[in-house]
């Protein structure tokens, strides 16, 4: 039901900036938490950031904290911006993004979310 295009990955030295971009497209004009996650090679994958339908709630990993800032600026997109990017960064970065009923309400967990985009590659240089 949910379509989900990720954008903006690339390659970056260390200290260097991107920004990540997401659009979900569905027409049943549901309220969805949006969110990252990424999975480096051999790791598990783990959560990033996620950001409530309204915008107002957001949660950024403590590994990313400081440096990664997730926006809502519209219901159907979402932004990660990531600075000060390190080697340890490098992963591929995934949108996405799950209903919910409640405009401030944030998921955390995988399994909550039900839509996943394909994935954008993340490479950090050093």
């Amino acid at each position: 039901q949910v379509q989900l295009i990720e954008s903006g990955g690339g390659l970056v030295q260390a200290g260097g900036s991107l920004r990540l971009s997401c659009v979900l497209s569905e027409r049943t004009g549901r309220r969805y938490v949006m969110g990252w996650f990424r999975q480096a090679p051999g790791k598990e994958r783990e959560i990033v950031a996620a950001a409530s339908w309204s915008g107002d709630t957001t949660y950024v990993a403590d590994s990313v904290k400081g440096r990664f800032t997730i926006s809502r600026v519209d219901t159907k997109s979402t932004y990660l911006e990531m600075n000060s990017l390190e080697p340890e960064d490098t992963a591929v970065y995934y949108c996405t993004a799950g209903s919910v009923s409640s405009g401030s309400y944030v998921y955390r967990q995988a399994a909550d979310f039900g839509s996943w985009g394909q994935g954008t590659q993340v490479t950090v240089s050093s």
